[in-house]
């Protein structure tokens, strides 16, 4: 029996009940998850016919087995669907780039909300706005609602530090409501917040028409500075809203999708308008590896939502959906959202001038990535030819070591893979093997601890790279020559040669340097490798130096360990723990009378000691 005869008559066994569908590579890695209302009419559609696309013939020739999942909804189903995709990544599903690197403007859940951009959805309670196309355009947007409404943007935390300290000039200026002095009530700032988070939402007309109210009662009431200050925020509204689009009717709230594909490239776009303006515009790069039937499209759209959690009342598609398709992401959504949201494919009118919008700004995502990935192309397949490889590199990793003092030795891998830098298969090794300072020693341990795990079918290091780049010169290309050699393996490998201005000016593969000064595509394209490394370096090493100098000086003290120590951080920054009195300490969740002496008593041992030195 052959595969796909095995494949077909497995498929042909399946209920005909929601589920989801899980296709496997002859390696047991998962290369596919899918969904679908009736298992076996979808999983025998990939194995009793010619597949409908290049894209999904190039999936079913690597199935070697499958697996599934019965559900009792389709909903169940979807939500299952999107829990194992996340788990396992596989290379055939649509996957919308990293939660991690869309910004988000998260307002806290505390009795005084704060306003901050995050990358990541998952740190604690509170409600997300976004996700934004980047973070200028969303610290722009927070900048714009903090001035508004006058919320203060400084690192104080209330009701904590009220009465604390003296407010700072913010308040003077009109630009700060000051909670910081105690005359702002929990109550009055929420107020404030909401009207915030009511502008993020793209309800800026509902919002001027509250601040025009408050401002009419300050002004008959003679409350003329408070009146002049609601002025103010009404006019910076209406500058926010001459920067928005009107492309519908006042009160139209709706996301646009559309997906553009074709053999080679594609992408998705979403349009958000909110009180009829464009507020927001987002857009996704899809692989041509990756698929774009039905199922893939809501699953997209519904991984969309999770991590934005913000639905509208009406999603339009400028792809088709069959009836029950269409009513099922309606039901979906309007579970997720707690609201009713109705589903549609636009044919005419204001709706279908927006899908057509959509359309042309993914085939213009599209366009720029395939010239883009054409620059890349270009640059790698002249790389291929100065370091004489064999064919051109799909997986590059470089590798960078930081020193901050003998203690803090991070090595920092970053990786090159497919057109584009890889974040999520970045990895930071923290060294622990090689005393004091010595390069070749700890790039050594790194990149032997990274190679171990080739072949072990751990999701980014069992692939192995195409090509290795070192910080360095012919010293640390010697040294890791002998580590590959040790392992028995034949990785292409060189380091990067800097030049007086700290900029590659050539690779050496240890015996001859090859200069790349000249290439100008070639040079770009391994300086911002080797820049990328760098950074990634430095920024893990004085993570770990300063998560050091915090909790060194508290776990110094008798009876205090990390997660004392981390509850005490977590009450109050370090500077007031060393002035606080043991009362204070005392009423610290986890901190007892004992420890709170302990700790009043070493500071204040410490100051002792400061001021003896001075004299």
């Amino acid at each position: 029996m052959t595969r796909m005869e095995r494949l077909r008559s497995k498929a042909n066994s399946l209920p005909t009940l929601p589920g989801v569908y899980i296709m496997k590579n002859s390696d047991g890695g998962v290369i596919y998850v899918g969904k679908s209302k009736k298992l076996k009419n979808r999983v025998t559609s990939y194995f009793s016919s010619s597949p409908n696309s290049l894209k999904t013939a190039r999936m079913v020739s690597l199935v070697h087995d499958f697996d599934y999942i019965v559900c009792s909804t389709e909903i169940e189903a979807l939500t299952l669907e999107n829990v194992l995709i996340k788990k396992h990544s596989p290379k055939y599903n649509i996957k919308l780039k990293d939660a991690k690197s869309y910004p988000y403007i998260k307002v806290t859940a505390e009795e005084f909300p704060r306003l901050y951009v995050t990358r990541d959805r998952r740190s604690g309670k509170g409600h997300y706005f976004g996700p934004y196309s980047g973070s200028a355009a969303a610290h722009s947007a927070l900048e714009t609602v903090m001035r508004v409404f006058s919320l203060p943007s400084c690192k104080r935390s209330f009701p904590r530090d009220i009465g604390k300290e003296r407010p700072c000039i913010y308040l003077d200026m009109g630009r700060c409501c000051a909670p910081c002095t105690g005359k702002v009530t929990a109550a009055e700032y929420r107020e404030l917040v909401k009207c915030a988070q009511r502008v993020l939402d793209g309800n800026i007309s509902e919002v001027k028409r509250t601040l025009t109210e408050q401002m009419e009662r300050a002004a008959e009431e003679m409350m003329f500075e408070r009146a002049a200050s609601y002025r103010d925020s009404i006019r910076a509204l209406e500058r926010l809203s001459e920067k928005q689009k009107v492309v519908a009717d006042v009160g139209v709230n709706r996301d646009v999708f559309a997906i553009y594909t074709s053999e080679t490239e594609g992408a998705l776009a979403i349009l958000s308008v909110r009180e009829g303006s464009l507020i927001n515009k987002n857009e996704f790069i899809l692989s041509s590896s990756q698929l774009a039937g039905a199922d893939d499209a809501i699953s997209l759209i519904a991984d969309y939502y999770e991590s934005s959690g913000n639905v509208p009342r009406e999603v339009m598609l400028d792809f088709g959906l069959d009836g029950d398709d269409i009513a099922f992401l309606s039901e979906y959504l309007s579970s997720v959202a707690e609201h009713k949201v109705t589903v549609k494919v636009p044919e005419r009118g204001d709706g279908r001038r927006l899908c057509d919008m959509a359309l042309e700004n993914a085939k213009e995502a599209a366009r720029q990535s395939r010239l883009e990935g054409e620059r890349e192309d270009k640059n790698v397949k002249r790389l291929t030819e100065l370091l004489g490889l064999s064919e051109p590199p799909r997986r590059i990793e470089a590798y960078d070591i930081s020193n901050i003092g003998k203690e803090h030795k991070t090595a920092s891998m970053v990786v090159w893979a497919d057109g584009k830098m890889k974040k999520s298969d970045y990895r930071v090794f923290s060294i622990k093997g090689v005393d004091g300072v010595d390069d070749y020693a700890s790039m050594k341990e790194a990149i032997g601890r990274r190679l171990a795990h080739l072949g072990d079918g751990s999701q980014s290091l069992s692939d192995s790279p195409d090509l290795i780049l070192l910080d360095g010169g012919a010293g640390h290309v010697g040294v890791i020559k002998e580590l590959l050699s040790e392992m028995k393996l034949e990785i292409p490998l060189f380091g990067m040669v800097k030049d007086d201005y700290h900029k590659t000016r050539a690779l050496t593969d240890g015996e001859s340097e090859i200069s790349i000064a000249l290439e100008t595509g070639v040079y770009t394209f391994i300086y911002n490798i080797q820049e990328e490394a760098h950074r990634f370096a430095v920024k893990n090493s004085m993570g770990a130096k300063k998560r050091t100098l915090t909790h060194s000086s508290l776990e110094k003290i008798e009876g205090i360990g990390p997660k004392k120590a981390k509850a005490l951080l977590a009450a109050m920054p370090l500077s007031l723990i060393r002035e606080a009195s043991a009362e204070e300490l005392s009423a610290i969740s986890g901190i007892s009378a004992a420890d709170a002496e302990r700790i009043h008593e070493y500071f204040k041992e410490k100051r002792a000691l400061g001021k003896s030195k001075k004299k």
